[in-house]
């Protein structure tokens, strides 16, 4: 059996061989850069291409092992950076044509950190306009494919980062999450994420003018998709390095103190007002059987008002939204995105004045009910969408299509709100399709909820290798 090509190897794997000298960072980079340049053009998920810049701070970074070691431990590691933060002397447009002239003075904290850890970045990821879309595409720009097929989305608002990553353009994609933007594109592509909790990962955009609402700085935070757990953690432990420019971060490890034995997990299958598709409920219990035999007690328990907290999260997100961003959005937004935020705030009535005084408030009632929860079960297994992957515009076909795609999603709302950590991994392949199902844990328990993540992917696969396959 021939070996796999570099491109295709996982973020650990090729910082070992890095690191060992077994292969160049500069063969590794180039080998990529070469695959981001052969099947970009049908994907478009990379948008901004530094790739021959990569390829020559890849040489600078084989000098410098040779001569005094490995800069840290994704020495060498090929990296794509999401397009709404910034790099020096990059555009930082948010997917919007009229801010595609703002350039980045510096660098934003997760490039930073990225570069401290040695990782090299060779391309910019699409996303929508304000970064705001369960689906990938913008006038600027144009759509992200999904790497599986033309018709699916490629999720959003880090489409463009799950596109690349799982197509092989790098072997971890930078994303952010403010009401599902990691797990959404994650559970279209079958790429492997962990939302982090609030003051996780530093974020600060150098080119800002002006600060963000409350809401967007506790519920929206930093991270990483890949194409395989193992990658997952070590971007994380990249990423989770202090900067003082945050002062949400917390600084303290990225891995939590030891349990004694394997957490308890609570499972739930509860959609609530939305039908449970088929393929959705045997991934869930392929997942609870996969921690089951792993060793895990897997035990039903619903989370108390859970639909309560997604709905009062998307209002009160929104009504923040619509106060500080809505004549902005209606200024600069495309006309598919002024109807889709009109349906936004058809669907999820924004809470105004005293009442997101108060919504904001009871924000810590729902997340104290949570944390009571885990403490006799430190995870909970839950559905992410009650429907795989959605077609690619699903969200711009009215408000059923909006329903389907953002409504739906109250298990991912929830956890922005509340600003706990929570994963996703595919547990099913359902007609050409990976199906994803989630998996929540306490605040800085990331690395348990990935121990989770792991025990599902080694029995169920790796969904990359399935599309890697399907190209002979």
């Amino acid at each position: 059996m021939s070996e796999s090509p570099l491109w295709q190897l996982s973020a650990c794997e090729l910082a070992a061989k890095i690191a060992a000298g077994d292969v160049p960072s500069s063969e590794v980079v180039t080998q990529t850069v070469e695959r981001m340049r052969s099947v970009n053009p049908k994907l478009n998920a990379v948008v901004d291409d530094l790739g021959d810049e990569a390829i020559a701070q890849a040489r600078v970074h084989d000098e410098q092992l040779a001569k005094s070691g490995p800069i840290g431990p994704l020495h060498g590691v090929p990296v794509t950076i999401k397009e709404n933060i910034d790099q020096t002397g990059r555009a930082t447009p948010n997917g919007v044509e009229a801010y595609k002239n703002i350039i980045a003075p510096d660098d934003s904290p997760v490039v930073r950190n990225f570069k401290k850890a040695g990782a090299i970045v060779i391309g910019r990821t699409n996303t929508p306009e304000f970064s705001f879309r369960a689906t990938t595409s913008n006038e600027l720009h144009g759509r992200t494919f999904s790497p599986w097929n033309d018709w699916a989305s490629s999720g959003g608002s880090s489409g463009g980062a799950s596109s690349a990553v799982m197509s092989g353009m790098g072997a971890i994609a930078h994303g952010n999450d403010i009401g599902g933007s990691l797990r959404y594109p994650a559970a279209a592509t079958g790429a492997a994420t962990v939302k982090p909790g609030l003051g996780r990962v530093p974020a600060w955009n150098p080119s800002q003018t002006a600060e963000r609402g409350l809401l967007a700085q506790i519920m929206s935070v930093q991270g990483v998709l890949a194409r395989e757990v193992k990658d997952v953690r070590a971007g994380m432990r990249a990423l989770v390095e202090y900067d003082p420019h945050d002062p949400w971060m917390v600084p303290m490890p990225f891995e939590g103190p030891a349990l004694e034995g394997k957490p308890k997990v609570a499972f739930t299958k509860n959609m609530y007002e939305f039908d449970l598709h088929p393929a959705v409920e045997a991934a869930l219990d392929t997942a609870r059987d996969c921690l089951a035999d792993a060793g895990y007690e897997v035990v039903e328990a619903d989370m108390p008002e859970l639909r309560e907290c997604a709905r009062d999260g998307a209002r009160s997100l929104f009504g923040e939204v619509k106060a500080l961003l809505g004549d902005e959005i209606i200024k600069q937004g495309s006309d598919t995105l002024k109807k889709i935020f009109a349906d936004y705030y058809e669907m999820f009535t924004p809470h105004e004045g005293k009442d997101l005084l108060l919504a904001m408030a009871k924000r810590n009632y729902y997340h104290r009910q949570f944390n009571l929860m885990f403490q006799d079960y430190p995870l909970v297994l839950t559905p992410f969408l009650p429907k795989p992957t959605y077609e690619w515009d699903r969200d711009a076909q009215g408000l059923e299509g909006v329903r389907e795609t953002l409504e739906a999603g109250i298990y991912s709302i929830a956890f922005n709100y509340t600003g706990l950590p929570a994963g996703n991994i595919a547990a099913n392949y359902n007609d050409g399709l990976p199906v994803g199902v989630q998996i929540v844990g306490p605040r800085f328990r990331e690395d348990l909820i990935l121990d989770a993540c792991e025990e599902i992917e080694s029995r169920v696969g790796i969904m990359a290798k399935q599309l890697f396959a399907r190209e002979g």
